[in-house]
């Protein structure tokens, strides 16, 4: 019996789609399992790239690089997983999603243990480059495992269960990254990556997936969209990481990186525009409903910077580190877990705006709080914002997955153009977030700094007093007056600086309170205006009738 052959599947057994598993009635023992296995994959999937963007500044040192060069180490794990989901979804519907797991599982284990011993920059980027492989394989993994733990009147809470799991690789870095150097420094991080990708192959090897529904879904023609569509967007992930570290007009290289992104992704969508079984459905792509969607998932991930960019920024700025960020992070693990737990709860297929709206809320008063910070300000005074922004990031994910969802299930074949906008949405909107959010921040440090300066003039009392108390404090150490006022000088200029990056970093969080209560209201007035007035759904094209001549067919691959 050929393997792509049509199987008789029970209504409760018969999978989603090509490609995906099978849905059999487990025993609650195996259920759990599964559970276990899904959470373990996706945190696997997204913990080790979190391991070390936390701790870029420790690995600088140890790889002999500057801050510029360790960029690269996040740039090159969205560089590949951006583009992977291209070709994954046709493995998987062709070959199992099982076997290509299993083999960049392999290929990541072996290439992480390989940099164990290899101790530079260039090995460090091929283990974030196949990581990003991996996490493009492992992210539906994990969902399937994790569903696989449901009963079908349940499964909706797993999608948001999954969704969530995704979040609770950030804090987890912050939380015990530090012990994991103080073991080995560098090594400690790649040695713990390495024990979760093992422990990973290990539990899909003795727990396999139930078997689904395979065909032959590769043409040719795909491999003229991936060889355009990936370097296409690797070099635009490449000039948004580098556009706010080297700063957007200062190098030739990011303005030429940009432009031909743009030449080789508008050729990739020329050619998928033109096909009849395209990888990417642009129309469906670029209807309403689903373009509504993809921008509420690309505000949300540039409003959750706030956490992974401005609220750390801003706590290095006032002078924290990781090992004063650990319990920060441990209550927005609880806050995370919390929003997971509420979210797979409260997910109702027929409710599926109030909880974003709510979601978004909580996002907009978390960012809001902290828009009042001094330099008084420490973690303390941080747990209710960033709790609440850990809350209503995991919120919101869930539901809008299910709408999207709902979209693609009636017609699988966009089940391509789904994973490569969620993937993007995700990642490269998380890596567009930080560059956004970094950018204004730099903005408005040079605005408040002028400003600052401007009204620092030996003239006013205040000023010169300040000076005369700095260069008395020095002059203890120092032995020649015109050095202590030296360095009282520098000391008043490094608190200028400071105090002009913290009035930045309000203005950055103010900005996204506002950008999330926008998106908010958005949400719902459009939600509002459907109800009162609902779309027309299109109406059927009636079949033709015998004998009438067929239209001409499109072009083929």
């Amino acid at each position: 019996m050929s393997k792509y052959a049509p199987r008789e599947w029970a209504p409760d057994e018969r999978p989603m789609m090509p490609g995906s598993p099978s849905t059999p009635a487990h025993p609650t023992p195996l259920r759990f399992a599964y559970l276990f296995v899904g959470v373990l994959i996706t945190i696997t999937g997204g913990l080790g790239n979190a391991l070390v963007t936390v701790n870029l500044v420790h690995l600088q040192g140890v790889l002999g690089a500057y801050s510029t060069e360790t960029t690269w180490l996040p740039a090159a794990y969205v560089m590949a997983n951006a583009s992977m989901n291209l070709l994954l979804v046709k493995f998987r519907q062709q070959f199992g999603l099982r076997l290509f797991t299993e083999i960049f599982l392999v290929l990541y284990a072996l290439v992480t243990f390989a940099h164990l011993f290899v101790n530079d920059l260039a090995s460090a980027i091929a283990v974030r480059a196949a990581h990003g492989m991996l996490a493009a394989a492992v992210s539906p993994l994990g969902l399937y495992y994790i569903l696989q733990g449901f009963k079908k009147e349940w499964r909706l809470r797993g999608v948001a269960l999954a969704m969530g799991a995704a979040q609770l690789a950030l804090p987890l870095a912050y939380i015990f990254s530090n012990d994991l150097l103080q073991i080995a420094e560098w090594r400690g991080l790649y040695l713990f990556e390495l024990g979760l990708a093992l422990v990973s192959l290990g539990a899909v090897l003795l727990l396999k997936l139930p078997s689904g529904d395979y065909i032959k879904a590769f043409r040719p023609t795909d491999f003229v969209t991936f060889a355009l569509f990936a370097p296409g967007m690797a070099l635009l992930c490449a000039a948004i990481s580098f556009g706010r570290v080297e700063w957007w007009f200062e190098r030739a290289w990011i303005g030429m990186a940009l432009a031909g992104a743009i030449v080789l992704l508008a050729a990739a969508l020329c050619v998928e525009h033109n096909r009849a079984n395209p990888l990417l459905n642009l129309r469906w792509l670029a209807s309403g409903n689903i373009a509504r969607l993809a921008l509420s998932m690309l505000l949300v991930r540039i409003v959750l910077s706030e956490q992974s960019v401005g609220a750390v920024g801003f706590l290095r700025a006032v002078g924290l580190d990781n090992d004063q960020l650990q319990t920060l992070y441990a209550i927005v693990l609880a806050a995370t877990v919390a929003g997971i737990v509420v979210s797979a709860l409260t997910i109702n297929v027929n409710h599926l705006v109030s909880p974003q709206v709510i979601a978004l809320l909580c996002m907009a008063l978390g960012a809001w709080i902290d828009a009042h910070a001094s330099n008084q300000t420490r973690p303390e005074q941080m747990y209710l914002s960033q709790s609440l922004l850990a809350f209503g990031g995991t919120l919101f994910l869930g539901p809008l997955v299910v709408s999207l969802l709902g979209a693609v299930i009636p017609n699988p074949q966009n089940l391509i153009s789904f994973s490569v906008l969620f993937g993007l949405t995700q990642n490269l909107g998380s890596l567009l977030g930080s560059s956004l959010v970094g950018t204004f921040q730099v903005i408005r440090e040079k605005y408040h700094s002028s400003l600052i300066v401007e009204g620092l003039s030996s003239l006013d009392p205040l000023v010169a007093s300040r000076i005369q108390s700095g260069a008395a404090a020095a002059g203890r150490l120092l032995a020649d007056p015109a050095a202590a006022t030296r360095q009282s000088l520098q000391s008043l200029s490094a608190t200028a600086t400071r105090e002009a990056n913290i009035l930045a970093y309000n203005d950055v969080f103010l900005v996204l309170a506002m950008l999330a209560a926008g998106s908010a209201a958005w949400i719902f007035l459009h939600a509002v205006w459907l109800h009162y007035f609902p779309a027309v759904k299109a109406v059927p094209t009636p079949a033709p009738k015998p004998g009438t001549p067929p239209p001409p067919d499109p072009v083929t691959d």
